[in-house]
């Protein structure tokens, strides 16, 4: 590895939560000089950084001068950031500091779930035929018109939060209260406005994919489990280093065509698709590296570090393909039974399969863990992460090791 010194200046726009992006920081630091924009001072972050600035995230205008005083006094080769609120920001601050990048208002397509769906239907890219809506009586009209059962979800929010499946006009009534009810600090409403959406059959994946000036390569695949109908949460993803999939050809092409069609060309993306009878059908592209811990995982199943990656991406260069081998991965995370107040959360690591290559607390005690739809990824309180030759062998043995995970309630 080069000094210290002769590592590219990167700045980062927000580390995110310390328990689910810190080996990303981690991994990021280990390819560059890292100088973080946060609203507050940093404290864990620390002895990954170069240096930092503290600045509202969320004021252009304050950003713009911040980056522009860093670039004064140090040659800046990147801007990067894997906060889904913060990807747009990065993609103007990219341009104001002629860094590469996808163009901003790409980026903002990509955040705008209705953006989106409008770009890929004017490119004929397969996907899920969609209807905005501002009311409940027009989410009925819509299902209506679609057909049951349908997906009604926020235009601008991520992690699945507010997102349910409604098989009648009474389902759809209540969806749209939630869809609209559901909030997350920084995120745009768009006029408060919600999805109505034809429902897909069929497995969920999403893939993690690097491109620079248009040309993209699949870094891993995750095969992602859902739980608490008629809700998506996320409760599971698994990685196969040989996935078939990552060499499908039509996988591939509508991957690629979805990116032409909203314009974006350099950076890292996180696509989820649907596997549909009629071919993979895209459900939405988000402007970052994927969250759940799915970077993680995939580089112990594959010979990835996903951090590396965005670093080279962001400065404009490039690595070699991920090397593909035979091996598996899978993070799980823990839920409560029920709505309950946690009191703590122990991990009997005596307990823990050998396959278990991480187990943590996620709830802090006193913590209110509400069920969906009331809670949603907040109401994990602890996560489990395996390795296995295969992903049936992760299912079996990330059961093993939940069991020597216990939370204890107030």
């Amino acid at each position: 590895m080069a000094g210290t010194e002769e590592l590219p200046l990167v700045l980062l726009l927000h580390s995110g939560v310390q328990k689910f992006r810190e080996y990303l920081l981690s991994m990021a630091a280990g390819h560059s000089r890292i100088w973080l924009f946060l609203d507050t001072e940093p404290t864990w972050e620390l002895p990954y950084l170069c240096g930092h600035t503290v600045v509202d995230l969320h004021d252009f205008a304050a950003l713009r001068a911040a980056g522009r005083s860093v670039a004064a006094r140090h040659t800046v080769a990147g801007v990067l950031s894997w906060n889904e609120l913060l990807v747009e920001q990065s993609a103007r601050l990219q341009r104001e500091l002629g860094l590469p990048g996808s163009p901003p208002e790409a980026v903002a397509l990509c955040r705008d779930k209705h953006g989106t769906r409008r770009a890929l239907d004017a490119a004929g890219v397969p996907q899920a035929r969609s209807v905005p809506v501002a009311s409940a009586a027009e989410a009925q009209q819509a299902a209506a018109r679609i057909g049951f059962p349908v997906v009604v979800k926020p235009r601008g929010l991520g992690a699945s939060v507010g997102v349910s499946r409604a098989a009648s006009p009474a389902e759809v009534t209540a969806a749209y209260i939630t869809a609209g009810t559901v909030a997350m600090a920084g995120a745009p409403d768009f006029g408060g406005s919600v999805l109505v959406e034809e429902y897909l059959l069929g497995e969920e994946i999403s893939i993690d994919a690097a491109l620079l000036d248009g040309e993209l390569t699949p870094l891993y695949l995750a095969r992602k489990v859902c739980g608490y109908e008629p809700y998506f949460e996320e409760i599971a993803h698994s990685v196969d280093a040989a996935d078939p999939l990552l060499d499908d050809p039509e996988v591939l092409d509508v991957l690629r065509s979805a990116h032409t069609a909203v314009g974006y060309h350099t950076g890292i993306t996180h696509t989820e698709l649907r596997l549909t009878e009629a071919g993979p059908k895209v459900i939405e592209i988000n402007a970052r590296l994927g969250g759940d811990l799915i970077p993680l995982v995939a580089s112990f199943a594959c010979r990835v570090d996903p951090g590396q990656w965005a670093v080279a991406i962001a400065c404009g260069g490039t690595l070699p393909p991920p090397e593909r081998r035979s091996g598996c991965a899978a993070v799980r995370f823990l839920y409560p039974e029920q709505d309950c107040v946690a009191a703590g959360v122990e991990v009997d690591a005596a307990a823990l399969p050998a396959s278990a290559v991480r187990a943590q607390a996620l709830a802090e005690p006193g913590q209110e863990l509400l069920l969906p739809p009331a809670g949603h990824i907040m109401s994990r309180y602890a996560y489990v992460l395996v390795t296995g030759h295969s992903a049936d062998m992760c299912r079996i043995e990330a059961d093993k090791a939940a069991h020597a995970v216990r939370l204890s309630t107030a």
